[in-house]
């Protein structure tokens, strides 16, 4: 049972009328959680936009996948994981990366490992990492840029997880299919 109101675009509120257009307009449909975001024309295009910079980052679709599962998966959010799994598919990242993340298991090459672990530390530790971590996550191959982008990625993150978890979105019938439940280790 979702707990707050799923709009349409005859619904939602003037302000975002334009946002869920765009919304059906790139993805051919609207999307649950962005039904639920126009309540707030605000907050819908705060989450808008972010994901419009991060996904212009210079992270690749690989390192896109692993910024927004790693957190998916730590937040335990019942929608995107799956989202993310299909939006992964799209966008062509090996399988295995995704399994990988939704299982909670090791990933296939260490950079993308590094980067996994960056970001779960980010996440666990509220932002508050260790200069060792740091230096291990640029020995890997990454910079300052890239701890930055995690940040931008955990912002578009945290309004779309902790959305789901108050609404209890129901997963898009287009990722049905890859339904998760987090893995008790």
């Amino acid at each position: 049972m979702t707990t707050l109101k799923i709009n349409t675009l005859e619904t939602a509120p003037e302000g975002s009328k334009q946002l869920i257009e765009t919304s059906i307009k790139n993805f051919g449909r609207l999307p649950g959680l962005h039904g639920v975001l126009a309540s707030s024309p605000q907050t819908f295009e705060a989450y808008q936009k972010l994901h419009e910079l991060f996904s212009n980052s210079s992270f690749n679709a690989e390192e896109l996948t692993v910024v927004w599962q790693t957190i998916n998966v730590e937040n335990e959010c019942h929608y995107c994981v799956p989202a993310h799994t299909g939006i992964a598919h799209m966008m062509k990242v090996d399988s295995e990366i995704t399994e990988a993340l939704r299982n909670q298991e090791a990933l296939p090459n260490e950079k993308l490992q590094a980067l996994h672990d960056m970001t779960l530390k980010i996440v666990r530790n509220r932002g508050h990492v260790s200069q060792e971590d740091l230096n291990t996550f640029y020995e890997a191959g990454y910079g300052e840029q890239q701890v930055l982008e995690i940040i931008l990625g955990l912002a578009q993150k945290t309004i779309s997880n902790y959305t789901n978890h108050i609404a209890n979105t129901p997963v898009d019938a287009a990722f049905e299919k890859f339904v998760w439940e987090p893995v008790k280790l």
